[in-house]
């Protein structure tokens, strides 16, 4: 996985925030709209609504804050909180020395500059939470496992990431006492261009927008109009309570496209494509296309649909951005204004319906109707006009011999596996991750995809986006087809059984033979760490790092001791503990210097003695 892929993930958790401040805002200025008109508050209610609003708008405030620590985590090997820690404190640094106040006093004449001083004065902006996550996690991933002269040694390792981190940022805000005045014109310029063009211009947006969904650049030009990077920020004034009065330009105006387009359109073009598909496949392709247009309507998540035909016929991805535009422009034109917190269903739809700057939300209806048919006829015609390759049109031959479309499996275990089967077996995947909608995986060798097998599973698409690397569209059940993919590469014993039981093979392998296996997978998550076997029973090991074995190698040996069928000990100083017990190894109070003796016995004892010896060689 590239470290962009990396980072429009760490992205989402951030933004996953955004819901609930909508559910609170919405909820909030319904119970209380004095709260947005300028009344009194009193009363139960009221006041009720506006501990909601002020709940509510919390996280919404601070999103870019939000941004610097959800980036630190995301970006952070293991997604560790020191990660997060060292992006708070350059977070603090960098919007420290770039305020007005200190840029003022350093350089009397920005004072003259009013373009300067504005860029200076929305310095706590998404881009600087961005840039501070990712020297945060940057520091983490490079120097947490630094090691100091003794005389230094309290602050080795995780201690050093934030002081590393500060020092960073120094340099980072040095440089962007030049560069964010420039960035920020120019940034201002676009949003000015854009804005300048009226209805067009928000049509224009929501066209590239679209188009962008497959590099995922579309989060840039998001925080460009939603954000209050350049003075635009639509979606944090629409939920903050203010109309269009209070801005200049029309409140909503950059959001309100997408409630028609997604909430309608998408059912729309997905109707087109089951119509489309062959007799034989079409019950198949309903299944994913009625999950598909579910999740766009509901809450506003396209991404299910967009894959399930974007590389299949880009072309018809082109025309689907155009409609956006198109609509965009319609229900402005109409005076339709609606506000999303995360994307345009109808779950926003309601909420936002209460806020000052919604107008004329039952316009949904009608343009609803405009959409569904819109999308409906162009996918329709074209498809079938260019007998486009969309789901269910696709050649006979790109699928095995045999082979039939499946509707997704309901069991994330069962749709793990036939996944895992098609990305070439446990033993070919090397890191799993995932975003909101999609599985982010990274190959030893992505020639052995078997892109069939996958969307068997009930994947809508198969992204590859690097030599390696590849993405595969799972839909809004993510999270726990990954945690099933992740469980099923970690216990080889269960891969084996799998594979076995696929190709017809005796259920009596070699124990032997299982616990090399599983050695050998282990090491390999350690960097490809490997040597040679120990069958003596045991083994000496002298610690070599002033911590001896604190928390961290401790988890890691307990995790691994308990992965063997065997009993394993370590022994220090006349004292000895079960080599599964985090809390017994951190006991042993051992540092630099002190011999320890491990020993094991059972079944595995000879991979768990290898696994072992090669991780406290690297690690201790």
């Amino acid at each position: 996985m590239n470290y962009l892929q990396k980072l429009g993930k760490a992205l989402m958790l951030p933004v996953s925030c955004l819901p609930i401040c909508g559910l609170l805002m919405g909820l909030g200025y319904f119970l209380c709209p004095s709260a947005m008109q300028g009344g009194t508050i009193s009363g139960v209610k009221d006041q009720i609504g506006y501990f909601l609003i002020t709940a509510g708008g919390a996280p919404l405030n601070h999103i870019a804050l939000l941004f610097a620590i959800g980036v630190g985590v995301g970006l952070s090997d293991g997604h560790d909180g020191t990660g997060a820690i060292a992006a708070f404190v350059s977070w603090l640094v960098i919007t420290a020395l770039l305020s007005t106040g200190t840029v003022t006093a350093l350089f009397p004449g920005l004072m003259e500059d009013a373009d300067s001083l504005l860029a200076f004065s929305k310095i706590e902006n998404p881009f600087i939470g961005i840039l501070s996550g990712m020297i945060g996690s940057s520091c983490y991933n490079r120097f947490k496992d630094k090691r100091l002269p003794d005389w230094l040694s309290f602050f080795s390792g995780k201690r050093f990431v934030a002081m590393a981190a500060g020092v960073l940022s120094i340099l980072a805000a040095a440089a962007l006492l030049i560069i964010w005045p420039l960035l920020f014109k120019g940034l201002i310029a676009l949003g000015a261009s854009i804005a300048g063009l009226g209805n067009f211009g928000a049509a224009l947006y929501a066209f590239l927008n679209r188009l962008l969904i497959p590099t995922g650049l579309h989060h840039a030009l998001n925080n460009v109009f939603w954000f209050d990077t350049i003075g635009l920020g639509d979606l944090t004034h629409f939920w903050a309570g203010d109309t269009s009065a209070d801005v200049t330009w029309s409140l909503g105006m950059y959001m309100s496209g997408f409630f028609p387009a997604m909430m309608f359109g998408v059912p729309g073009a997905a109707l087109a494509i089951v119509r489309s598909a062959k007799p034989e496949k079409k019950k198949a392709v309903m299944g994913i296309m009625l999950s598909s247009a579910v999740c766009a309507f509901v809450c506003g998540v396209t991404e299910p649909f967009e894959f399930a035909f974007m590389f299949l016929s880009p072309v018809l991805y082109l025309f689907y951005a155009l409609l956006y535009g198109v609509v965009t422009f319609v229900a402005l034109a109409s005076g339709f204004r609606a506000g999303f917190s995360f994307s345009g269903g109808v779950t926003d739809l309601i909420f936002s319906s209460s806020l000052p700057a919604a107008a004329r939300t039952y316009m949904i209806l009608p343009l609803g109707l405009l959409a569904f048919v819109l999308f409906y006829a162009v996918f329709r015609f074209f498809i079938l006009k260019w007998d486009l390759k969309t789901p269910g049109r696709e050649d006979e031959a790109a699928a095995p011999p045999g082979a039939k479309a499946k509707r997704a499996v309901s069991d994330c275990a069962r749709q793990a596996g036939m996944i895992l089967k098609g990305l070439g077996g446990a033993e070919n995947v090397v890191s799993i991750d995932h975003c909101v909608t999609r599985l982010r995986l990274e190959l030893k060798d992505a020639s052995k995809i078997d892109e069939a097998a996958i969307r068997s599973a009930g994947a809508p698409g198969v992204i590859r986006v690097g030599k390696n690397a590849v993405q595969v569209v799972v839909g809004t059940s993510v999270q726990f087809v990954a945690e099933e993919l992740q469980k099923q590469c970690a216990s080889m014993s269960a891969g084996a059984e799998e594979t076995r039981d696929e190709q017809g093979a005796s259920a009596s392998a070699d124990p032997k033979e299982a616990a090399g296996t599983r050695a050998h997978r282990m090491i390999s998550h350690l960097d490809d760490i490997f040597t040679d076997p120990v069958t003596d029973g045991g083994f000496d090991f002298v610690m070599t790092r002033t911590e001896g074995i604190h928390a961290r190698p401790a988890g890691a040996i307990a995790k691994m001791a308990a992965a063997y069928d065997c009993e394993i000990t370590v022994s220090a100083d006349g004292r000895t503990c079960s080599a599964r017990q985090m809390t017994e190894l951190m006991a042993l109070g051992t540092s630099k210097g002190t011999a320890v003796h491990v020993r094991a016995a059972g079944n595995d004892a000879a991979s768990a003695l290898s696994a072992l010896k090669a991780y406290m060689e690297e690690n201790l």
